[in-house]
């Protein structure tokens, strides 16, 4: 049985030892508080996760939530002018809802989960001659914590960590009391540009259903007022009093709030960093970072516990697929670029960006969003899935083409969105495709818009969007590859579904016709020549004519409603 530590029992700590401890890991937990300790204590975060980050705890059976927590089903986004009053404000629904639960309630049920499960619990701070004695005695050591001395363990990587200093000035406000916001509960963000941002949304704490205010001042700057408060009563009164300067609708909304409990409050200021994932001790071993040890962001965007979640399912399924072998430094390092790849790397653009401020493209795309409300959903359910905004967040010539494309879908007969989940209900397998760029270089996306078209000649065809980056490159070429996923796989298709310089790092890759790469461990790969291209509403018909195909066989992936599913037999056949 392989032992494995794990420092740190928040929200990727604590959820990577539960995964570890049921698929058979001997694992210690090991953390600076007890459960009781976690949840009389100071609250931690402001996490608001997103449905595709509750996804990784539903797999492990850990949303225990669901029924007691306010359920989130949109966001509201306003820009705020300093003289001039709001200028721009719209709501637009999630795809799937939010939740809130308070890291004390939820991280402190964890560790008391893992208890019961028969895991090892150590209540005390971790220092780095800890560190040596765990790495000493268990076959991998991941630290999920940036406290203290351990914070300083794994090394700055400044090429991703544009910051040298906080960016903003940050703090917290649990409460009740509040009147009721009217319509659906929402995350509201509020931006007065050079100014900073103000967020609010439902939760859940220690004492039942709250709201959770987000300050986040630009440093110097009128809202960053909190370094003479001393007691909660203050910070509550200085929560106020932004709000009545500000935000006089959301004041008159809050004037009778009160504070959750005395421990109900945080004010703080963190420095955006990414660091180096495998940190080599004074004895020479190594030991792996995770989430805010390595990946740290301002919650501008809400991202932290759901990065924290996707690093745990991340790291998880690495371990698992490693089996028996060393957890080697060349490993460690490979599993994180993965999960950095995979969702960390849009997460921070994203944040990073916000800090920076509004550029004149994004201005004009959150200001017609409230005109075209694909466009908001678009900005929306990018808080579920930063990877989404990407390219156009970022480029004012794929803004330009969004806004377009949003423009003729509010034409459409139907819902768009609702389209696509209603056809979500037909369950597939998943694919990568692969093709050899006129330039040597390699390409592939995900895709489950394959079939089989004809036997005698055997055809089959597959349907890129148009606007996909390498859609030009996969019609230009003479063949192209369909690799059939395998259950296990789950993680290429995620990998070649997120935009990257070079989607195969990392993958297992051979060669085949006309230099067309395949995929190692599919169960079946289809090697085709392009004999068609059709031009078909918003997608392009590639038909191919199939040259070469094996099929070694195994479970297969399945993709229905919007999630990774395990194909089986039915119980009655």
């Amino acid at each position: 049985m392989r032992s494995i530590a794990v420092i740190g029992a928040g929200q990727s700590g604590a959820q990577l030892a539960l995964g570890l401890l049921d698929r058979g890991y001997d694992v210690t937990l090991v953390t600076d508080r007890g459960p009781d300790e976690v949840r009389h204590g100071r609250v931690m975060s402001s996490q608001c996760m997103f449905d595709t980050a509750l996804r990784t705890e539903r797999a492990l059976g850990l949303d225990e939530w669901q029924r007691d927590c306010p359920q989130i089903t949109g966001v509201a986004l306003s820009l705020v002018g300093m003289d001039v009053g709001m200028d721009v404000r719209w709501q637009s629904p999630l795809d799937a809802p939010a939740q809130s639960v308070d890291q004390r309630v939820k991280c402190a049920a964890w560790m008391e989960r893992y208890e019961q499960a028969g895991g090892k619990l150590v209540v005390r701070p971790a220092s780095v001659a800890d560190l040596e004695e765990y790495a000493r005695t268990h076959d991998l050591v991941v630290v999920a914590t940036g406290k203290g001395e351990l914070g300083r363990v794994f090394p700055r990587d400044p090429e991703r960590s544009p910051y040298d200093r906080p960016r903003r000035a940050l703090a917290l406000t649990y409460v009740t009391g509040a009147r009721p916001r009217p319509g659906d509960a929402v995350v509201d963000l509020r931006i007065v540009p050079g100014v900073g941002e103000y967020f609010t949304f439902p939760a859940l704490t220690v004492s039942g259903p709250c709201e959770i205010m987000v300050f986040e001042g630009v440093p110097d700057g009128p809202m960053d007022c909190w370094d003479d408060v001393r007691t909660p009563e203050q910070h509550l009164e200085r929560s106020l009093e932004i709000l009545r300067r500000f935000f006089p609708d959301e004041y008159e909304r809050c004037r009778t709030a009160n504070l959750t409990d005395e421990q109900g409050v945080l004010r703080g200021r963190l420095t955006p960093t990414v660091r180096r994932p495998a940190a080599q001790l004074p004895s020479g071993r190594h030991v792996l970072g995770m989430a805010d040890a390595v990946v740290l962001c301002d919650p501008v965007t809400g991202q932290g516990s759901n990065n924290a979640a996707q690093a745990a399912e991340h790291y998880l399924d690495a371990i698992l697929r490693h089996g028996d072998e060393e957890f080697t430094p060349a490993w460690m390092q490979r599993t994180f670029d993965g999960y950095w790849r995979g969702w960390a790397q849009w997460s921070v653009a994203w944040t990073n960006s916000l800090l920076a401020g509004l550029q004149p493209h994004q201005r004009q795309l959150l200001a017609e969003a409230a005109g075209i409300p694909a466009v908001a959903g678009a900005v929306v359910n990018g808080f579920d899935d930063p990877r989404t905004l990407y390219p156009w967040w970022a480029e004012p010539a794929e803004t330009e083409r969004l806004l377009a494309d949003k423009r003729a879908q509010g034409q459409s007969a139907f819902d768009v969105r609702d389209l696509r989940r209603a056809l979500g209900h037909y369950a597939t397998g998943v694919t990568v495709v692969t093709a050899r760029a006129a330039d040597g270089r390699k390409v592939g996306m995900t895709a489950n818009s394959f079939t089989s078209v004809s036997l005698d000649p055997p055809l089959v065809l597959w349907c890129p969007g148009k606007n996909a980056p390498s859609t030009p490159d996969f019609t230009a070429a003479t063949h192209f590859a369909v690799n059939i996923l395998a259950a296990d796989q789950h993680h290429l298709s995620r990998q070649f579904a997120t935009p990257a310089d070079d989607k195969f790092t990392g993958a297992p890759v051979g060669e085949g016709i006309a230099g067309t790469p395949v995929l190692d461990g599919a169960v079946a790969r289809f090697q085709c020549r392009t004999v068609q291209c059709l031009d078909v509403g918003d997608h392009i018909v590639m038909i191919g004519e199939v040259e070469r195909y094996d099929a070694p066989g195994g479970d297969p992936l399945v993709f229905h409603s919007g999630s990774y599913r395990l194909a089986a037999k039915h119980p009655d056949l």
